[in-house]
C-alpha cells in the first residue's frame, strides 16, 4: 500500500562484487514488509540502450569508453523520464524508488580513461531530473570482491579486474568528495556477512524514511 510518505529515491553503489545487489534488493524487501510501496529498478536497463551497454561490458562488442559513457547517460535519461516506467513519476507519486546503481558509477568507472569532470556534465541533465535522497555506498576490500566475483562467475566482465576494481573505488570516494555540497552519501561497511551488513543499511534507510 502507498502511504501518505512522499516519495523517495534511494540509489545503491559499490564495486564490483561488493553486495550492492544484493543488499539493494534485501532492503526494498523491507520496505515493502514495513507497508509502503517500493519500486526496484537498476542500471544499465532492460531499455534497447541498456541492452546494448550490457553487450559492451561483456566484451561482445568493442566500444569507446567515450561511447559508453555516453551511452550511459543517455540510457539513465531515458530511465527517469520513460513514459511507462520513469522513474521520475513513480517518485512524484510518493513511491519508494531503489535503484541498483545510478551517474555516481558513471563517474567512478569512466573517470578511469575520461576526466570526470567531463562524466559528470555529461550527467548534468539527469542530476537535474531527479538527485537521490540519498547514495548508500556499500564498501568493500576490492581483493574480497574479486574473490567473490570469481566464486560466481566464468567469464568477467571488462571492469572486473584487481586493478581496476582499486582504481574505481578511489574515484567513488574523489567524487564522493567532489560533490560533498550537492548529494547525501553513507558510506556502509560491507566486509561483514549479508545480514549484518543489510541491518546497517537498515538502520539509515528506516532514519531517512522515518520508520
Amino acid at each position: 500500500m502507498t502511504s501518505g510518505l512522499s516519495g523517495k529515491f534511494l540509489v545503491f553503489e559499490g564495486i564490483d562484487g561488493s553486495g550492492k545487489t544484493t543488499q539493494s534488493r534485501e532492503i526494498a524487501r523491507r520496505i515493502e514488509a514495513s507497508g509502503l510501496t517500493v519500486c526496484p529498478t537498476c542500471e544499465p536497463t532492460d531499455g534497447p540502450i541498456g541492452k546494448l551497454i550490457r553487450q559492451m561490458l561483456s566484451g561482445e562488442l568493442p566500444v569507446d569508453q567515450r561511447t559508453i559513457a555516453s551511452l550511459f547517460a543517455a540510457d539513465r535519461t531515458d530511465h527517469l523520464v520513460h513514459p511507462d516506467t520513469g522513474v521520475k513519476a513513480l517518485v512524484d507519486k510518493g513511491n519508494i524508488v531503489v535503484c541498483d546503481r545510478y551517474y555516481f558509477s558513471s563517474y567512478a568507472y569512466h573517470a578511469r580513461y575520461i576526466d570526470m569532470e567531463w562524466v559528470i556534465e555529461a550527467n548534468r541533465l539527469n542530476a537535474d531530473i531527479l538527485r537521490p535522497d540519498a547514495t548508500l555506498f556499500i564498501d568493500v576490500d576490492p581483493d574480497v570482491c574479486l574473490k567473490r566475483i570469481q566464486a560466481r562467475c566464468e567469464q568477467l566482465e571488462i571492469y572486473e579486474k584487481i586493478d581496476i576494481m582499486k582504481e574505481v573505488r578511489a574515484n567513488y570516494f574523489d567524487a564522493f568528495d567532489r560533490l560533498k555540497d550537492q548529494e547525501t552519501v553513507i558510506v556502509i561497511d560491507g566486509n561483514a556477512d549479508p545480514e549484518t551488513v543489510a541491518n546497517r543499511v537498515w538502520e539509515q534507510v528506516s532514519k531517512l524514511l522515518g520508520l
